[in-house]
């Protein structure tokens, strides 16, 4: 059975036969297996769909590990300190964190906990294979994890994008969903009342009402109500700690603003950007971007308290990653790995790339001591 086929009866199986978009996009990523994540199609790198930060060399996840260091030193727990990565794709992010802290932390990495949570099955088989010299992670869901029990940081990196989200339009100054239908095998897409009142209340939560007079007809955008979910569960499990969350996005005022009138929504093929999400179908990323407002205030109220937000670039440098760049002019490297590393530590901080990317740090449980002290990736800037 095709992926269309799949979708196809879906959508037959329903009573108005017309599924979300929200429940579109989540077959055609997350399908064990035709989806592009389910299935392990995800291809990513300079012969793949897209780059990210870990696909760059080793600095990204190596300037993260001094920031868990730090958080663990802060806590008071640096021998006994839990990491969750959630959505780890090819594992090389795990593979740089835990490499480079056996070689300079041994002793904090002697008796570090580091756990992913991945959600494909195809992805797990290939992480325990590319990590197998590692011993020292754990694959867990989360309802292996009880409740109020990580004393750690939790984290991911572009992550939340690729939630499935649900497309919303405004007609006649009222807000309206976009569904899809199958007709004679051709993709269509249909304006019907919203699926649920949540769209309703996710819009009050971050005081933006799309029916004034301010946005155009058919002003369409997305909105990512399992972000919210997934902060609500992640909430749950953190005893005391932190929850990073890096990913591309803005907070709500420029994510909703009335000129961004066709939304965030992209789709990735072969390094080919464009903003058709029913061709390759399962073949093809597709992403939205961050309401990072949405997930201050929603944290919040679960308990998540924000200790900063800010810009990947800002956040590497902090971190020492100038002074990286400013290693390469010793005498200790060749010309071509000076060349090499030098281009990739200047994509990672590139604002028009990589670096524009937001770093949202939250803490829960932190004594009001710990919550004082600034974190080290957080010193240059709050946005």
């Amino acid at each position: 059975m095709s992926i269309l086929e799949t979708i196809s009866d879906k959508v037959q199986s329903t009573i108005h036969k017309r599924i979300t978009f929200s429940d579109y996009m989540n077959l055609v990523l997350y399908d064990p297996h035709q989806g592009y994540y389910g299935s392990g199609k995800v291809n990513i790198g300079p012969k793949g769909d897209f780059f990210t930060s870990s696909s760059l060399g080793q600095d990204f996840g190596e300037l993260l590990a001094e920031q868990f260091k730090e958080m663990a030193d802060i806590l008071g727990y640096p021998n006994n300190f839990t990491l969750i990565e959630v959505g780890a794709g090819h594992a090389i992010l795990a593979s740089d964190i835990l490499t480079y802290l056996e070689k300079k932390y041994p002793k904090f990495y002697q008796n570090l906990d580091y756990i992913i949570i991945e959600e494909s099955e195809a992805l797990i088989k290939e992480q325990k294979n590319y990590l197998k010299h590692i011993n020292k992670i754990t694959w867990s869901s989360w309802e292996d994890i009880s409740n109020n029990s990580v004393i750690g940081c939790i984290f991911s990196n572009e992550l939340i994008d690729a939630f499935p989200v649900h497309q919303v339009i405004v007609q006649n100054n009222e807000l309206k969903e976009v569904y899809i239908s199958v007709k004679d095998n051709n993709i269509q897409e249909v304006i019907q009342e919203l699926s649920t009142p949540k769209l309703l209340d996710y819009f009050q939560l971050i005081n933006i009402d799309l029916t004034t007079q301010y946005y155009p007809e058919n002003y369409r955008t997305e909105v990512n109500l399992k972000a919210l979910d997934w902060l609500k569960t992640v909430s749950n499990k953190i005893k005391k700690g932190y929850l990073i969350t890096i990913d591309y996005g803005y907070i709500a005022s420029k994510y909703y603003h009335p000129q961004r009138y066709q939304g965030t929504l992209s789709c990735y093929y072969q390094h080919r950007y464009h903003c058709n999400p029913y061709v390759n179908l399962g073949y093809q990323d597709i992403t939205a971007h961050v309401d990072f407002s949405a997930m201050e205030v929603q944290g919040n109220l679960l308990g998540l308290e924000i200790l900063g937000l800010t810009q990947q670039e800002l956040f590497l440098i902090s971190l020492g990653l100038g002074e990286r760049l400013a290693d390469l002019s010793s005498n200790k490297y060749s010309l071509s790995d000076v060349l090499a590393r030098r281009d990739s530590l200047h994509q990672l901080i590139d604002p028009r790339g990589l670096g524009r990317f937001k770093v949202l740090i939250q803490g829960k449980g932190l004594s009001k001591i710990d919550k004082n002290i600034i974190l080290s990736g957080l010193k240059q800037n709050f946005i």
